[in-house]
């Protein structure tokens, strides 16, 4: 039985949440990365709600011309500059 890979990514998905939970003081860190570009988020998986975000079509992030590698490393501080400021320490990576 062939899968897409969208049915893959779900499964992984899954798996991984079964085990990772994201509250307040310790978001869930979710990245997101497709051919083009690169999306982070601070997640709250107990009250439902994105925290912090910050991904490569920011328009401090794509003005500049750079290669994706350098995009990436912009969209993490980015995030962790937004976390920081939000108040929070520590992070639960996901990932999936």
């Amino acid at each position: 039985m062939a899968f897409d890979k969208n049915y893959r990514r779900q499964r992984i998905k899954f798996r991984i949440r079964k085990k990772i939970s994201g509250t307040a003081t310790t978001p869930r860190l979710a990245i997101y990365r497709s051919n083009k570009e690169i999306y982070a988020q601070l997640i709250d998986d107990q009250n439902g709600v994105t925290l912090a975000s910050a991904s490569s079509r920011e328009k401090s992030i794509a003005s500049s011309t750079v290669n994706k590698t350098e995009q990436a490393k912009m969209v993490g501080k980015a995030i962790g500059e937004k976390a920081v400021s939000a108040g929070l320490e520590t992070v639960c990576f996901d990932r999936g």
